[in-house]
């Protein structure tokens, strides 16, 4: 009996520190939003600004109205898409999307995805693995595919966090560290979001290229979501190396939103390529903020399925090996196909054994 505690104790050191990174990283991500939402709901920032009045008492703001109407005429400012137009609308509408509708609604649909997940949490619980574990385990990810995995996770969080603080920073920051404060820390976001950018571009490419055999859609998907993919209710349907919500991430999240972050980021980041109006470059502001908002929500929940609300699924990007029951229970066909070709599962204390072995020492080795 005394032999497993050490192994307890490890395991639950395991568990306490993946829920403490998890919270961490959660809290990080959702943070700027919460905090915009908790102010629009107590009103410490007032909520849209009322012109009405001002136009009542302002004389000049017919002539204001007027300019901003885009009409031709004559100018000397020389340069693309620019010349006799006396003044441009487009930044203005920019505005008024980005600190009205964007920020409200993306600030709200963050927050209402992290409540749904916790209901979710307490109402289901983790998923555990039926009859325990079997203390034998299999390959499931290689080295090189699980530092690409982690390589790009970690980048989504520091770009989700730079960006989001960005997009709420007027509301929850400049409260916090005031104006030269908070624009010293957005100029250093600001470098880090748009360097780091460059790298988690090429990531996600090599993901889609590397992963895109694996996420074919079949007849099994269909059945795993007609089952509840086994989540919701208490079926296990059967599923290959990747199942169909993994499919659904990696098309709508990695494929879809990630191509369009890219493409729209590139946009921003590379404003002279030649192509860009200025109403390019404000709707791909637009489209840029609204599929990372899309994509950090989707986040949450496969972040919270495959860590703390799925027994074993984190092990298989950690250590690149999980156990055999879990493999069954989620991935049968994947496990069933693994062994047909020869894989052997190999006992969790052998591989443990491996690790604390000390190196061999060759016969007439010094230790100089």
């Amino acid at each position: 009996m005394h032999a497993h505690n050490p192994s307890a104790r490890a395991q639950r050191r395991w568990r306490a520190t993946l829920w403490s990174i998890v919270a961490i990283i959660v809290l990080a991500i959702a943070l700027p939003s919460i905090s915009y939402v908790m102010a629009q709901t107590s009103g410490a920032y007032g909520g849209q600004r009322d012109f009405t009045e001002d136009r009542a008492t302002n004389p000049r703001s017919d002539m204001w109205r007027d300019a901003r109407e885009g009409s031709g005429g004559y100018t000397t400012q020389t340069g693309p898409y620019i010349t006799n137009t006396m003044i441009s609308n487009v930044g203005e509408n920019w505005r008024q999307i980005r600190t009205g509708p964007l920020v409200t609604y993306g600030g709200w649909a963050l927050v209402v995805v992290l409540a749904l997940i916790s209901l979710f949490a307490v109402v289901k619980g983790r998923i555990r693995i039926e009859g325990g574990r079997s203390g034998m385990t299999v390959e499931r990810w290689k080295a090189y595919e699980r530092f690409l995995h982690w390589f790009t996770a970690l980048s989504f969080v520091v770009l989700a966090i730079t960006g989001l603080s960005l997009l709420f920073g007027r509301y929850v920051l400049i409260p916090l560290f005031g104006h030269s404060g908070f624009a010293t820390y957005a100029q250093f976001a600001y470098n880090v979001h748009n360097a780091l950018g460059l790298f988690f571009s090429v990531a996600v490419l090599l993901m889609i290229v590397l992963w895109i055999r694996h996420n074919i859609p079949n007849k099994t998907d269909l059945q795993w979501f007609r089952q509840g993919g086994g989540i919701i209710g208490n079926k296990h349907p059967s599923a290959g190396k990747v199942n169909g919500g993994e499919k659904v991430w990696f098309w709508l999240g990695v494929v879809v939103l990630g191509l369009t972050v890219i493409i729209s980021g590139f946009i921003l980041l590379f404003p002279n390529m030649g192509f860009q109006t200025r109403e390019i470059m404000a709707w791909s502001q637009v489209v840029h903020a609204v599929a990372a908002l899309v994509w950090i929500a989707l986040f949450f929940g496969h972040a919270y399925i495959g860590t703390i609300g799925t027994e074993g699924a984190f092990e298989g990007m950690a250590r690149g090996r999980v156990d055999t029951n879990w493999a069954k229970q989620h991935h049968d066909l994947w496990y069933e196909e693994i062994v047909a070709k020869g894989e052997k599962p190999v006992p969790e204390d052998e591989l443990r054994r491996q690790k604390e072995a000390p190196p061999v020492r060759v016969e007439g080795q010094t230790g100089h």
